[in-house]
């Protein structure tokens, strides 16, 4: 099984801010839409509740909630109460990716649980005020390459640079 990770975060390393996204960029949100499509995306409930519902469960991806929250049911949403829990059901999976796309709180554990092969990173050239924010990494057991550059236009405001990042063996 390989894992995946997805962010977009501010020069502040800010993720979010009144369980809510900071910016509007499109080509950044087309990133995240066509690098996860047919694949299994895991996110925290309070990311799943930000949603909006009429884009519940995301669309041409298998959506994943982890919860504490014994009672929470997500329609057309597999719900684990702990990421081993979720790792353990994907253990066996060859065809699709698994994709931890937050919170905060979420990509901290994924990433302290040593479990990510690769990092989507999208560095938006802003800072936003966030109250939520993407966990410190060492950068030395990362190689990063460059995917693309989008400059501040009419439909973004903030200049961004999304980056690979995969694990150094």
């Amino acid at each position: 099984m390989k894992t995946a990770l997805i962010v977009a975060m501010d020069s502040e390393r800010g993720i979010g801010k009144n369980n809510d996204l900071m910016w509007h960029l499109p080509k950044d949100m087309q990133f995240f839409k066509d690098t996860t499509q047919g694949q299994i995306v895991v996110m925290g409930r309070k990311n799943y509740d930000s949603i909006p519902e009429k884009y519940r469960p995301l669309p041409n991806r298998l959506n994943v909630v982890l919860t504490r929250n014994n009672e929470f049911n997500a329609p057309d949403c597999l719900v684990f109460h702990s990421l081993e829990d979720c790792m353990s059901y994907f253990k066996d999976e060859k065809e699709r990716t698994l994709f931890i796309i937050g919170g905060g709180e979420i990509y901290r554990m994924a990433i302290e649980s040593n479990i990510v092969d690769e990092m989507y990173i999208t560095h938006v050239h802003h800072s936003y005020e966030a109250e939520t924010f993407f966990p410190e990494f060492d950068a030395a057991l990362w190689k990063s390459s460059l995917l693309f550059q989008q400059e501040i236009d009419e439909k973004h405001e903030a200049a961004f640079t999304v980056r690979k990042y995969t694990k150094v063996d």
